[in-house]
Order: structure tokens, then C-alpha cells, then sequence
């Protein structure tokens, strides 16, 4: 048991933990929930103390008869809340995605540093005498071990708050913090020390980047890959080579762990998110149930504006198409096509010939919504075998830090498929019509027109939700 592992990642919706052992394997998992607050549309916040200090020590706590030899935390990002000297929260956790304290100007895209720095700004004037700013990934390792430290990778999405020497001391001058009140630094995989401060317990790492982790256990590694992460957040990454078309300007693009090889995407709102919140709307169990493709509507699923590739914080959903045909088993068909438009346009501006999706997180246990993503894309789906892909790659980080690995590009030995869906040749038609239509009332990148269709030909009318 030595040899066994655990990773525990701190997500949107609830924090989760895995035990595995050496051929990745899940021994022991659980999910604990945690609500995430929109006390206004602009704004998107967690319990701090709840989700990000003793969430991860509930979690461990939770898992029966683990003798690990170490520990990882993975979380999303960016994060921050303010911290008193012992690690408590002061503020709310603030997540991606929160507005209530912008720094970009209009027009410009607000994510990573700047999202951060809008956090940092908001923190420091809610509590100016805190002890520190941390993201979720440091509070958790204070709790857990004694150091408020993140990797690399989570530091350089502050860009350009953090750069090559570290935290920049100008930025953070303007808001009356120190660079000493950000969270150390450490490499990917580094130890940091021990779980409870115990020389003699499990080594605890550095907090990771929860899509990072996730790639490392996925699989997708060849060029034409699209890893999809099927979670809260809806996350896709083609996999391209690095000398390829340049992508639309509104994706990201950055380098794959293998040579030659980059991957583009980025992040959107049309994930568990929104599915959720259509299933939570319409009072009516997600169902699967027979339909004829000519019979769907049009879901436009901005319910919190859209991250790439228009990061618009301003756009908003509509229904378009609905009649009285429709029921609740076509609403969601719908909300399931809408996440598959997006992957699909997502792909369709990388530049990035698809040759099959890699589904990864929670949400490939829903097969009303792997089948839409198969029949909305026109790809095969390789439907990852276990859902916690970022938890499962922490436990590799993990690995590292406590010894029992070399090389973090192992991890990859850990991918495994439990099914491939495939997509429907009768649906293909109706499934690219309404794909089309999608464009249509989304509208292009950088156009922040609503999409209104109002009195289309045959008298369906859309729903501005």
C-alpha cells in the first residue's frame, strides 16, 4: 500500500479524492459537494473556508483504510481569497469568471492574469490587513501541510502578475500587497513536506492546475486528438501540430508535452454549469429518450456570458425553435447539442483536422450528453474509463514527489477508454443544419450582437431567457 497515491482536486461544484495504486487504478474515491454562489450575475464565488480549507481534509478523512505515500491537490483556476496568519479565509473564494472587480479595459479579454489581478484588487480593499492572498490550491496545502505553495503552472496563469522573476512587486505595490503575501512557488511534482507537518507521513506537493492534471492521464496525444473535459466548466484542446494553421485569435494555443506537438482551445460556460441549470429549470430528470433529429430546438447556452472564444461576460442565452412538440427530453437533446456546437467550433477554428474526441470528467457518466457530442461533431467519442481525470493525475504528481516516478510524460500509461460512441448516420443532416443555425445566432467572435431571430419564417419565435 506504500505505493498508493492520492490525488484530491477542488472543483466548481465539489471537491473529490482518489486513492490509486501504481497502474492508476481507483482503490477508493469520494466526492464531497460544495454550492457555488452567483450572488448576482457578475459575480461567482465559493465558501472558502468550506470548499478550499476543510474540504480537503474531510476528503482524505473520508477514504477508508489509505496508507498513501502521497498527496496532491489540484484545483481550478484563477482563485483567490484573502488569509489571516493560521491560513483562515477572511473573504470569499472568488472563481473564474467573477466580474464584480474588473481591470481589463473594454473589449479586452479578462481571463487568467487579468482576472486575477481584478481578484487581488477586490481582496486587498475587502480585507486590507489580511496576512495573505492565496488561491484554492495554497490554502489547501497550508491546511493540509504547513506551506501555501502552488506550481509553476498555476503561478504563470497570473501572467503578468508572476513572470520570470516571480511576483511582480509593481502590481502588487498598486493594491498594498507584498509579493511575500502571494504563495510560494515550487516545480511540478516538488515536495513541499508532509502531510500534518509529520516528517513520517505522506509527502505533500505542490497544488496543480486541475485541466493539466487532467491531460496527463487522458490520453490524447497524437494530432487530431480533441480532449474534451466534461465537467463544470466545459474545456476542449485539439491536438495539432505545432507548425499548423494559426488558430482565431480568441482561442489559446500552447505548447503539447510532446515535441512537435501543440494544443487549442480554451474554456467555455456551456458545461455541467449550464446543463445543470436546464435540468434544474425544466423540473425534469436529464433523459435520453427517443427522438426524431428533425424535432430539436436551438439552444444558445450563454447563461453567463462566454469565455473563449468571445470573451463576452454580456452575452446571455435564447431557445430558438421551440413548439409544442417539444418536451422535456427535447429541451435537454438540446442543451446537449449546444455543448457539442461549441467543441465543434472550437475545433473548427484551431485550424485542427479532428479524428476523435478524448471525453474526460464527471460529466461523461451522462450519455444523452457523450452521444450529442459524437452526433455534433461527426466524431468518434472515447468516453475516458474513470471521470476523475484531475484527481487521477494529482495522485501522479503525487507519485513524483514521493519518489516512485521519474518522468510526469508516465502518467500517460494511465489513459484507458471505457467505450467509444459513435455518431448517428441519420442525424447527421438535421444535427449540422441546426450546428449551422447555431453560428447564426451566436454570432461571430468580437460581434456582441444578441442573436435575435425573433419572427423567423414558419412562426417559431426564440425565448430570451
Amino acid at each position: 500500500m506504500d505505493s498508493v497515491t492520492v490525488g484530491l482536486d477542488i472543483g466548481t461544484t465539489s471537491i473529490k479524492a482518489v486513492a490509486v495504486d501504481r497502474d492508476g487504478h481507483v482503490l477508493d474515491r469520494v466526492r464531497l459537494p460544495h454550492p457555488v454562489i452567483v450572488a448576482a450575475p457578475h459575480m461567482m464565488e465559493h465558501d472558502a473556508v468550506r470548499a478550499w480549507r476543510r474540504g480537503p481534509r474531510r476528503a482524505l478523512a473520508s477514504l477508508r483504510g489509505v496508507r498513501a505515500a502521497g498527496v496532491a491537490v489540484a484545483a481550478m483556476v484563477p482563485s483567490l481569497t484573502a488569509v489571516d496568519r493560521r491560513g483562515r479565509p477572511l473573504t470569499p473564494g472568488l472563481l473564474y469568471g467573477d466580474r464584480r472587480e474588473p481591470v481589463a479595459a473594454a473589449g479586452e479579454t479578462t481571463e487568467g492574469g487579468a482576472e486575477l489581478e481584478g481578484f487581488l484588487r477586490w481582496s486587498s480593499r475587502a480585507a486590507p490587513g489580511a496576512h495573505a492572498y492565496w488561491p484554492a490550491q495554497a490554502v489547501a496545502n497550508f491546511a493540509l501541510g504547513g506551506r501555501p505553495a502552488v506550481d509553476y503552472a498555476v503561478a504563470y496563469i497570473a501572467s503578468p502578475l508572476f513572470g520570470v522573476n516571480g511576483w511582480d512587486a509593481g502590481i502588487c505595490g498598486r493594491y498594498g500587497v507584498g509579493p511575500d503575501q502571494l504563495p510560494e512557488v515550487e516545480l511540478p511534482g516538488a515536495a513541499i513536506g508532509h502531510l500534518g507537518g509529520d516528517a513520517g507521513g505522506p509527502v505533500l506537493t505542490a497544488g496543480a492546475v486541475d485541466v493539466w492534471c487532467e491531460q496527463l492521464v487522458a490520453g490524447a496525444t497524437q494530432a487530431g486528438d480533441v480532449h474534451v473535459m466534461c465537467g463544470t466548466t466545459l474545456i476542449v484542446w485539439a491536438v495539432g501540430p505545432a507548425g499548423g494553421p494559426q488558430p482565431h485569435p480568441g482561442l489559446w494555443s500552447v505548447p503539447h508535452g510532446s515535441p512537435g506537438l501543440r494544443i487549442i482551445g480554451g474554456a467555455s460556460n456551456a458545461g455541467g454549469l449550464f446543463l445543470d441549470w436546464v435540468r434544474r429549470a425544466i423540473r425534469s430528470p436529464a433523459r435520453h429518450d427517443p427522438l426524431h433529429p428533425d424535432q430539436v430546438p436551438i439552444w444558445v447556452p450563454y447563461l453567463r456570458g462566454e469565455r473563449t472564444p468571445f470573451h463576452d461576460p454580456s452575452r446571455r442565452a435564447s431557445l430558438w425553435g421551440l413548439d409544442l412538440t417539444h418536451g422535456p427530453a427535447a429541451i435537454h437533446r438540446a442543451a446537449w447539442e449546444a455543448s457539442a456546437f461549441v467543441v465543434r467550433h472550437h475545433l473548427d477554428l484551431s485550424g485542427v483536422a479532428g479524428r476523435r474526441i478524448v471525453a474526460t470528467g464527471g460529466g461523461t457518466k451522462v450519455g444523452g450528453w457523450m452521444q450529442a457530442l459524437a452526433d455534433g461533431t461527426g466524431l468518434p467519442v472515447h468516453v475516458a474509463s474513470e471521470p476523475e481525470g484531475a484527481a487521477r493525475g494529482a495522485a501522479f504528481l503525487a507519485r513524483m514527489a514521493a519518489g516512485l516516478e521519474t518522468d510526469v510524460h508516465d502518467a500517460g500509461r494511465w489513459a484507458s477508454t471505457n467505450a467509444v460512441v459513435e455518431p448517428r448516420p441519420g442525424w447527421v443532416d438535421p444535427v449540422t443544419a441546426r450546428y449551422r443555425r447555431f453560428l447564426e445566432l451566436s454570432g461571430p467572435p468580437g460581434d456582441r450582437s444578441s442573436g435575435d431571430t425573433e419572427g423567423e419564417p414558419g412562426g417559431r419565435q426564440e425565448t430570451r431567457l
